[in-house]
């Protein structure tokens, strides 16, 4: 089966980009209920230094930080007073501090992270909720990458863009800065519970870098796959994706509805344990409906009356042609055709190349597989075996318009493209 015949790759590349930076807290002083005592002690040792400055050279040493900083960062005082008062509880009692020493102490208590500086790969991509602006019979998208920087730890960043009317893609230029958000409730250093966090309105989408947040996200957010869910007219947008404590990994839900406010929430249940769950865009027989991997190798049909809690599960789907024998996966929430869910999945073949097939799937009953693809929709191109890791070719998310299938997609874990497949096309593949 020919790529050619109905796959039509752009030229968008999207590839990291190290000038990309945030503010974060470094050690040692991550946050102050995590201190050691020799964290402890140091960080006191850092706080005398400064109040031994006199006022001159206090205010000079801060000029000289906001002239080296200040064009990289939005809102930079109110930054290091945050992370001052952040420090608060960790610090020996000291004199009262003024303005300028407490945004200096702060200062001395964060470090630049370069977010993207590694790799910006598993795109997903989903309808814009505000279509303000679409072209005549086109739409305006949101597309989410894994980001990652110093350490391989992973987070959350986003594009926004246009499709045409026959499909050709445009993408925003990304914004100068970059953000992280405010924790708006929740208990950040824990392991467990639900933390909401919120981007300011002036924050641009390129901005907004979602980073770990809980101890059990400490090394990353991985592989957000988005879908626009729709329940009775009423329209979110969830994404599942792997959190990542450096030791363990468990699903979690993003939450939003206007990609400015996100509610993070871990998921339960027996089929939660494992990563590249994918919510359906909406309820099957009035249940929640999941394709999920609990033994790393086969895929898994788990419905349930929760949002949040998933258990059990059917397996329905297991490695058939040589392309996928070592193990297959899901490459994002299903897309609802006319007749039909089209699944597109991942498979392992020989020397642990990644390759992109699809399945489709009853309407109804989603267990049922109506057609295969016996041979990948998407492999490693000549030109695209190279990167972080070699000979792969990922998704994280899919989606439909008009007669198209808009497919983003990862080359060798380090950058990001797009294609096209028109559905007809893609049908006649699969069912071939």
């Amino acid at each position: 089966m020919s790529q050619s015949k109905f796959l039509n790759r752009q030229s968008l590349y999207l590839r990291p980009d190290p000038a990309r930076v945030v503010v974060r807290p470094f050690k040692p002083a991550t946050e102050p209920r995590d201190l050691n005592p020799t964290d402890k002690v140091r960080a006191n040792h850092i706080v005398d230094r400064v109040l031994r400055l006199d006022p001159e050279a206090s205010a000079q040493q801060l000029r000289e930080v906001l002239e080296n900083f200040e064009g990289r960062h939005r809102n930079l005082l109110d930054v290091f007073e945050a992370r001052a008062a952040e420090m608060e509880d960790a610090l020996e009692p000291h004199e009262p501090l003024n303005k300028t020493k407490r945004c200096l102490i702060g200062a001395y208590f964060l470090n630049e992270y370069s977010f993207e500086a590694s790799a910006l790969f598993n795109p997903s991509i989903v309808r814009h909720p505000d279509q303000t602006g679409a072209p005549e019979n086109g739409c305006r998208f949101i597309l989410s990458l894994r980001a990652v920087g110093e350490g391989h730890v992973s987070s959350l960043t986003f594009r926004s863009g246009f499709i045409a009317a026959d499909g050709s893609i445009t993408v925003d230029p990304t914004a100068r800065l970059a953000s992280t958000p405010k924790i708006r409730s929740g208990t950040p250093a824990a392991a467990g519970g639900e933390v909401e966090v919120v981007f300011r309105p002036e924050e641009e989408l390129s901005e907004r870098v979602i980073f770990p947040v809980t101890s059990s996200q400490s090394n990353g957010i991985e592989d957000a796959r988005f879908v626009e869910f729709n329940d009775a007219g009423q329209k979110t947008f969830y994404a599942t994706y792997t959190a990542y404590s450096g030791r363990v990994i468990r699903s979690e839900l993003l939450t939003t509805t206007d990609f400015q406010s996100f509610r993070m929430t871990p998921l339960r249940g027996s089929a939660a344990g494992n990563k590249g769950m994918a919510l359906f865009p909406r309820k099957i027989d009035g249940r929640y409906a999941m394709i999920a991997r609990q033994d790393n190798e086969n895929l898994y049909l788990v419905y349930s009356d929760d949002l949040y809690s998933w258990e059990g599960g059917q397996s329905f789907l297991r490695p058939e042609y040589p392309w996928e024998f070592v193990q297959i996966g899901n490459c994002g929430s299903p897309i609802e055709l006319d007749d039909c869910w089209l699944l597109l999945i991942h498979g392992v073949g020989p020397v642990r190349k990644y390759s992109i097939g699809a399945v489709l799937l009853d309407k109804n009953d989603p267990s049922k597989i109506l057609a295969r693809s016996r041979e990948p929709l998407v492999r490693p191109e000549p030109t695209e075996r190279e990167g972080y890791v070699p000979n792969v070719v990922y998704t994280c998310g899919a989606m439909r318009h008009r007669d198209q299938i808009i497919l983003p997609y990862a080359i060798s874990d380090t950058y990001s493209n797009f294609a096209t497949i028109k559905i007809q096309a893609l049908m006649q593949a699969v069912a071939g």
